[in-house]
């Protein structure tokens, strides 16, 4: 004979679940709160009058290959001294090549200037006319802020607002409605204008930069006689309409740039808002209101089960005669001696609810950190960093999460599930994206991991993350674990035939929905930000996502299990991570319609960058809502099985 308290915990369900959708409102109103602001991450640096400016070159990117370049690796004008600036890990893996540019600018100081004349080979003529042809952007950095091209966007209300896109054109490819160009000819921009904001206050002496335009031209300088490095005379200066393209297959290129100075109201410390500028904040409160119908229809699903439990069994304690009626209501009650059975492939659940949890808990941080702002826009390639170091130091929780989970499921072989943890994710994925590296190097792009980092890397996994995850799995293994309410029989009950819809397949699939469907709008950001090279910086926004996600795979999951029980399946272990977790296989296709219908991706190797790093995304995201999704239903099944009597 078993015996439970049953009242005290039935009502704490029934508690729980009154009490869920009010906490969840006061939450999403704290976070809202804080969505969409920064610490600017750097000093201000003033400048005084014909001081000089560097302008540093950063990289080419596209839209279209997704493979960076090194910004010299076409035929542009040279410094005479390269010089290279030491960058984070971030920088690396996005490609940055950070250097020093042949461009002399100086505050305040107006000026037109020619750069250089470059004499092309053929194979720089192809080179450079393909990237063209591929829609490439050069990307320069001055004081820290980027360059960028000014669009003017029009507002829902008819109104006009500034934006900033990144970089400039590498060029363009003529046509008929470009005066002077011939049909799909590619041209190249070699003349820049450098229109630099400038802020002034009595607060500070000197300027500020707070601004950093570029407007590109293309331009068929002529000069008069042979060229002359010292003192070239060109007859095509002061520039007009009417002057002729400049086309990239070409045997000389004359490359030229003019500086503007206009003052700006904006402070130094709002300069980063046009950058940053998401355009309507509506869309994604939007988002946010859909997620909110499915969490609360969720809770009314799950306030409905937990009022029902309640009612039962104050039923089955208060009239002795309506037992048998109703055990025979309620199947769940009877795989009390099954449902704490040990599942089959222990060690695999054990290691993948441990990467869950490392990825989860990695997650919250960054995003945690990216919402107040400690992660800047102006610090390049330092979300990314966070996001790396913060993975290698949750391998505390990963490592306990894991052991303690295989501890309760009667498992022995500690060692094995502590390394699985530690390398069965990480490593697979590190293989993955060692072999897609290769395939990057071979286009010979900057984007491709270099070795010296790839070491770097390894030393952290080794270095931090497995030792952690082996000390997080010594406190998980020596933490002493709840006696079971019920007791599991030696020989398994069998489970009944099922129904069409609670097969495992497709109810795993249903399962995967909603947690999907709570995130997907704000996929579509996200996604945009990253293929499409757009900023992205609403974490407000993100953090409430995450937290509605949360919720949702924990609702969802908590509902299909307590279906299964009922129907008397108490093989729920797996269920209850794969239900959440397949959520991840809608990711992946999802990422395949977005392929189709908003990117305009060229060739072999770039198409297979996109597909694999979302096949790598859609695991993680597949680990992370899994994990949600087990821990709720096991606090569940524990929580309904310890207020029920058994005899």
């Amino acid at each position: 004979e078993q015996r439970a308290a049953p009242g005290a915990n039935i009502v704490a369900l029934h508690s729980l679940a009154r009490t869920m959708p009010r906490l969840a409102a006061r939450a999403l109103a704290l976070i809202a709160s804080a969505q969409a602001f920064y610490l600017p991450g750097v000093a201000p640096r003033d400048y005084m009058d014909s001081d000089k400016v560097e302008i540093r070159v950063h990289k080419l990117s596209s839209p279209r290959t997704h493979l960076p370049f090194d910004y010299y690796s076409l035929p542009f004008c040279r410094p005479d001294n390269l010089v290279k600036q030491a960058e984070n890990l971030g920088e690396v893996l996005h490609g940055a090549v950070i250097q020093n540019s042949p461009y002399e600018v100086f505050m305040g100081r107006s000026e037109f200037r020619i750069a250089c004349r470059v004499e092309l080979t053929k194979a720089q003529k192809i080179t450079l006319s393909q990237r063209v042809r591929q829609d490439y952007r050069v990307h320069l950095i001055m004081d820290n802020l980027p360059a960028a091209t000014k669009m003017i966007a029009e507002m829902a209300d008819g109104t006009k607002k500034d934006m900033y896109d990144r970089g400039f054109r590498l060029g363009f490819l003529g046509s008929k409605d470009i005066p002077g160009t011939e049909p799909t000819k590619p041209y190249v921009n070699n003349h820049l204008r450098f229109i630099v904001k400038y802020h002034r206050s009595d607060t500070f002496p000197g300027s500020r930069i707070v601004g950093f335009e570029v407007e590109a031209y293309s331009v068929k300088h002529t000069y008069e006689g042979q060229w002359d490095e010292k003192s070239p005379k060109l007859t095509s200066v002061p520039l007009r309409p009417d002057l002729a393209p400049m086309l990239a297959w070409s045997n000389e290129i004359v490359y030229t740039y003019d500086v503007v100075w206009e003052h700006s109201p904006i402070a130094w410390a709002s300069r980063w808002d046009l950058y940053l500028y998401m355009g309507d904040d509506q869309v994604h409160w939007f988002s946010i209101l859909n997620s909110l119908v499915i969490v609360l229809l969720l809770s009314g699903i799950v306030a409905m089960i937990m009022v029902r439990t309640l009612r039962r069994d104050l039923a089955e304690y208060n009239s002795v005669e309506e037992k048998e009626e109703l055990l025979e209501e309620s199947g769940w009650k009877l795989v009390h001696a099954d449902v704490f059975r040990p599942p089959q492939q222990p060690i695999l659940l054990s290691a993948s609810l441990g990467t869950g949890m490392q990825l989860l808990a990695m997650a919250v941080v960054s995003i945690g950190c990216a919402m107040l702002g400690f992660l800047s826009p102006a610090n390049r390639g330092g979300l990314l960093t966070a996001t790396l170091l913060t993975f290698m130091l949750m391998g505390v929780p990963a490592g306990y999460c894991a052991s303690h989970t295989y501890k309760a499921l009667k498992g022995t072989e500690w060692k094995l599930v502590t390394v699985l943890t530690a390398t069965l994710y990480p490593g697979a994925i590190a293989a993955t994206l060692f072999v897609l590296n290769f395939f990057i190097w071979g286009q010979q792009s900057s984007g491709a991991i270099p070795f010296g980092t790839m070491v770097v890397l390894l030393l952290m996994w080794f270095g931090v993350s497995v030792p952690l995850v082996f000390a997080g799995a010594f406190f998980g293994f020596k933490a002493k674990l709840k006696d079971p309410p019920c007791r599991t029989n030696e020989i398994p009950r069998q489970v009944p035939e099922q129904a069409w819809y609670m097969v495992g397949a497709f109810n795993v699939l249903m399962g995967g929905i909603l947690p999907f469907g709570a995130i997907f709008i704000e996929l579509f950001f996200i996604m945009t930000s990253v293929w499409l090279q757009r900023f992205y910086y609403v974490f407000g926004f993100l953090a409430l996502v995450l937290l509605i996600l949360i919720i949702t795979c924990a609702e969802i999951s908590i509902v299909m299990c307590y279906f299964q029980l009922c129907a008397e399946d108490y093989h729920w272990w797996w269920r209850a991570f794969l239900t959440s977790g397949s959520s991840g296989l809608y990711l992946f296709g999802y990422s395949i319609m977005y392929f189709h219908s908003q990117l305009e991706i060229d060739g072999f190797v770039p198409t297979l960058m996109y597909f694999t790093y979302m096949a790598v995304f859609s695991t993680l995201f597949f680990l992370v809502t899994g994990t949600i999704g087990f821990y709720s239903c096991q606090k569940f099944v524990w929580a309904i099985y310890a207020a029920i009597k058994v005899d």
